[in-house]
């Protein structure tokens, strides 16, 4: 019985982390529609005004009601040149919002490589401790499948091996929360090639080769066997 609990609480855990890994906070249509200045011309990706505004002393930092940033709203928004006049301001390309997301893990989660190439070239460190899971950039992608993401992190230089509050890092979370289909698998390839550890367990004791075992996810647990 301890065993069926314990399998059923974590089911429970995995769902709700499932759930969540997706659920920042965009704008609303009423947040947008509410917006004025920066916070305007961050959503419509008015780089003029941008200029305008900042030149006129405009706080580059504000927070709306969530927390968010003008740079954090351009995220949301996928604005490249709102995000890059921000940054040329002297935006805080690091600053975390209500959930601690950074512009990274933005794009991150939303799939989006160019303008988190763009938000890492801007300042914004790829290896931030971001998400209500202590987690990464690269961590969230991993989970996601968003395999060029994960691919540009590492190039980055993200951190391989962090290790967020649920105990996992981005090979288990690859796995634990993956599909084991071609997207997971190549987050996979990418992670272990860039020398990630393969070892590290859960707070059970659960290796990333057991949970996909486990899962039956043959290709994954094939590549986690093999020597460095």
């Amino acid at each position: 019985m301890e065993g069926l609990a314990m399998r059923f609480i974590f089911a429970l855990l995995l769902a709700a982390v499932a759930a969540t890994a997706t659920a920042q906070t965009a704008p609303s249509s009423s947040e947008i529609a509410s917006y004025d200045g920066l916070f305007r011309a961050a959503h419509e990706g008015d780089t003029a005004a941008i200029r305008r505004l900042a030149a006129n002393g405009a706080d580059l930092n504000a927070r709306d009601l969530r927390g968010r940033t003008p740079a954090h709203v351009a995220a949301f928004a996928s604005q490249d040149a709102a995000l890059r006049a921000l940054a040329e301001a002297g935006a805080d390309m690091n600053a975390l919002e209500h959930q601690a997301y950074d512009v990274v893990t933005i794009a991150a989660v939303a799939d989006d490589p160019e303008l988190m190439s763009l938000a890492i070239e801007l300042g914004n460190d790829p290896g931030l401790v971001t998400s209500p899971y202590d987690g990464t950039a690269l961590i969230a992608a991993a989970h996601l499948g968003h395999v060029e993401v994960v691919r540009r992190l590492i190039a980055a230089g993200a951190p391989l091996d962090h290790v967020n509050n649920l105990h996992w890092t981005a090979v288990m979370e690859a796995v634990v929360l993956g599909d084991g289909g071609p997207d997971h698998q190549a987050v996979l390839d990418a992670l272990l090639d860039a020398r990630a550890d393969r070892t590290l367990a859960d707070r059970e004791g659960l290796t990333p080769l057991q949970h996909a075992e486990r899962r039956g996810y043959t290709e994954m647990a094939q590549r986690l066997r093999q020597d460095n």
